[in-house]
Formats: C-alpha cells, sequence, structure tokens
C-alpha cells in the first residue's frame, strides 16, 4: 500500500507478533476467532480516522489488511468485515447513530461486521432478498434468515437490508444481541471457520429509526460499494505476498529444480505490483471507478488462486501436510474467490461493462 509512518508499521507488527502469530494455528484448526487482535488493532489507533485524509486513512487501513493476511487470511478477513461496518457508518447521514457507533468502533471498543453478501448478489440479479420489513411506530420490524453474517460476537454491529411490501429498501445497523435474532455459529467450512460466521433468523425484530443507515438502500449500496471491494483486495495481496516468500524459500531445495516449474516468484510478484499500482491510482480519486476496482478485485482473485497452487508446488510434499503454511492458504483462497462479490459476481458485472450502452445491467 501508500507510504505508511514508521511507527504505525512498528505498532501493527508488535501487534500481530503477539495477537496474531501464536494462534494462526488454532484459528485454522479450532475456529478461533481472534477477536482480541482486532480490539488491539482499535486501542493502537489504526481504524482512526482523526486527522487524516481519505486517502491516507484508506492507505493505512489498507495495509493493515494487507500485513493481517500474510499471516492469516481468515483474521484478514475479519479485519475486512470490521472495515465494512465503519464504511457504513462513515456514510451515513444518521447523525445519531454515526455520532453514538463510530468512535466506539474506531477505537475498538466495539467491532462491526456486514450482513450484505445477499444485497449485493440481489442488486446484481443473482438473489432474491431474504429479509423483509414493514413500518411500524418508531421504525421496522425485520424478519427473515441470513444464512451466514461473519465477525460476529456478543455486542458487536452489523449492517442489514430489508425490502419492504411497498418495494422501499432499508439498511440498517443492528447489534447482536437484540431480541429475535436467533443465530448459529457456523464451523463447517473448508476453511475460514475462525470467522465467527452464524446464520441470523430474523423474528420479527424491531429496527428503531436510531439504528437505519439508509431508507433508500440501493442508492446507498452504489455509493459504498467502492470502499466495501477496496478493503477486499489487499487480502488478496497478503496471501499473494505470503506464497511468494515461501517460495523464495524453498528455491534451493532438491538442486533448484524449482526453476522448471511453469510459475516462478518474480511472474507473480511482477503481477501483484501491477495490481497496487492500478488501486492506488484508484484511491488518488476523490470517487474511484467502481468498474476498475471490480477489474482489480476479479484479477486478484485469480492471482491468488495461481499463488497458492504455485507454491504447493514449489513446497513439493511439505507443502502437502495438513498443517502447513501453503495448504492452509491453499484452502483460504478458494475462501476469498468465494467471498462476496464472488469471481462469478465479478465476471458478471465485467461482462455487463462489454455491453453496449442500451443492454448494460444495472448490477452491482
Amino acid at each position: 500500500m501508500g507510504e505508511l509512518a514508521l511507527e504505525t508499521r512498528s505498532n501493527l507488527e508488535k501487534i500481530i507478533e503477539k495477537e496474531l502469530i501464536p494462534y494462526v494455528r488454532k484459528v485454522d484448526s479450532e475456529a478461533f476467532y481472534a477477536k482480541n487482535y482486532l480490539k488491539k488493532l482499535g486501542e493502537a489507533g489504526l481504524f482512526s480516522s482523526a486527522g487524516k485524509s481519505q486517502r491516507e486513512r484508506m492507505n493505512e487501513e489498507l495495509f493493515v489488511v494487507e500485513e493481517t493476511a500474510k499471516v492469516c487470511m481468515t483474521t484478514a478477513f475479519c479485519v475486512w468485515c470490521h472495515l465494512a461496518g465503519l464504511t457504513y457508518l462513515r456514510s451515513t447521514d444518521n447523525s445519531v447513530l454515526k455520532n453514538k457507533l463510530l468512535p466506539l468502533m474506531e477505537a475498538g471498543e466495539i467491532l462491526g461486521a456486514t450482513g450484505l453478501s445477499n444485497p449485493m448478489k440481489y442488486y446484481a440479479g443473482l438473489e432474491d432478498l431474504r429479509l423483509h420489513a414493514r413500518q411500524t411506530k418508531g421504525g421496522y420490524i425485520f424478519s427473515g434468515v441470513l444464512p451466514a453474517v461473519s465477525n460476529l460476537c456478543q455486542g458487536h454491529w452489523f449492517g442489514v437490508i430489508a425490502r419492504t411490501e411497498n418495494g422501499k429498501e432499508i439498511m440498517a445497523m443492528i447489534p447482536f444481541g437484540v431480541e429475535g435474532l436467533i443465530t448459529k455459529e457456523r464451523t463447517e467450512f473448508f476453511a475460514a471457520n475462525g470467522s465467527a460466521t452464524y446464520s441470523c433468523q430474523f423474528n420479527d425484530i424491531f429496527i428503531p429509526s436510531e439504528w437505519v443507515l439508509s431508507e433508500k438502500a440501493a442508492d446507498f449500496a452504489v455509493q459504498i460499494r467502492p470502499a466495501f471491494v477496496i478493503y477486499q483486495i489487499p487480502i488478496g495481496f497478503g496471501v499473494i505476498g505470503a506464497s511468494i516468500e515461501s517460495m523464495e524459500k524453498v528455491r534451493q531445495r532438491q538442486n533448484g529444480c524449482n526453476q522448471f516449474l511453469q510459475k516462478q516468484p518474480e511472474e507473480l510478484r511482477s503481477a501483484l505490483e501491477n495490481l497496487k499500482q492500478r488501486l492506488q491510482t484508484q484511491l488518488s480519486y476523490e470517487k474511484p471507478d467502481w468498474k476498475e476496482v471490480a477489474g482489480i478485485r476479479l484479477e486478484t482473485a485469480y492471482l491468488t488462486l495461481d499463488a497458492v497452487q504455485a507454491a504447493m508446488l514449489h513446497n513439493g510434499s511439505a507443502g502437502y501436510l495438513r498443517n502447513c503454511d501453503p495448504a492452509r492458504r491453499l484452502r483460504e483462497a478458494y475462501f476469498f474467490a468465494n467471498l462476496t462479490p464472488t469471481i462469478k459476481h465479478l465476471e458478471k458485472v465485467q461482462g455487463d461493462r462489454n455491453r453496449v450502452p442500451d443492454q448494460q445491467s444495472q448490477s452491482i
């Protein structure tokens, strides 16, 4: 990412060393949720927007995601979930909610999450909206089921979108412990089980107006989607970087025969640097180009898959051990490929981009 203060880098290194590295294997094999790591990031001011331009703040937060992903992609995904929640609050016109939650979330006292996987797919024409709302005195009643929301724990807040009977779409932030919310932890995944992921059943939950981010959720989704996706990109960057490093460490094994493999670290590093430069270009704009951001995210997903597969081949049988880093990254990379917006979703966005104007999709 862009230039960052030495103090910021040093603080992050210390937190990673103490609060993440000792727990990586536990995250992967025991579904351990590294909550304390996220809270320490907030305490260190790494989510703070005070005194920073938008570009400075985003570069700092993107750096945190990338460095975390080099060590543990699952936890980097949790950091992204929190940053998505911060994005919602930073973008809302609801000053009551913003003033109440944003300082606490930037300080890591409250952690945030995103329940927008289904809505993002809905706006892209891939799914129906799963949550329904009806207006009532002082707010709305939400009902329905979200199959998977991550980075959840008691006291956390997460964003959701529901549709009323007259077609109005409401986006709100709600606390994990709200009355009427039935949750079940999900730990049956191929990877990323340490992401504190739950299915969430909404049984006529009252959402006071104070919690409403926007009563024009479709427009709000368009507003926040570039940041929503930009914050995901360094998840891939971190995994790619760690995979390249693992390949370089084994370069001389078996008399250097890895040189004959088709994918080499230099090729992957060059492709990674190109993506980083393109992302920095988008960050230089007040309003990043959505289609270009989606394209960078798509290419990052594919490069991540290339990098983890190449690392497996370069490491040989040592990479086939159950708890080794290359095998963990291989599994995590497939999670990243299926993180909303998934590769299929992003390919659709790129396909829509190439259509003639009168056929252009409105997909998000």
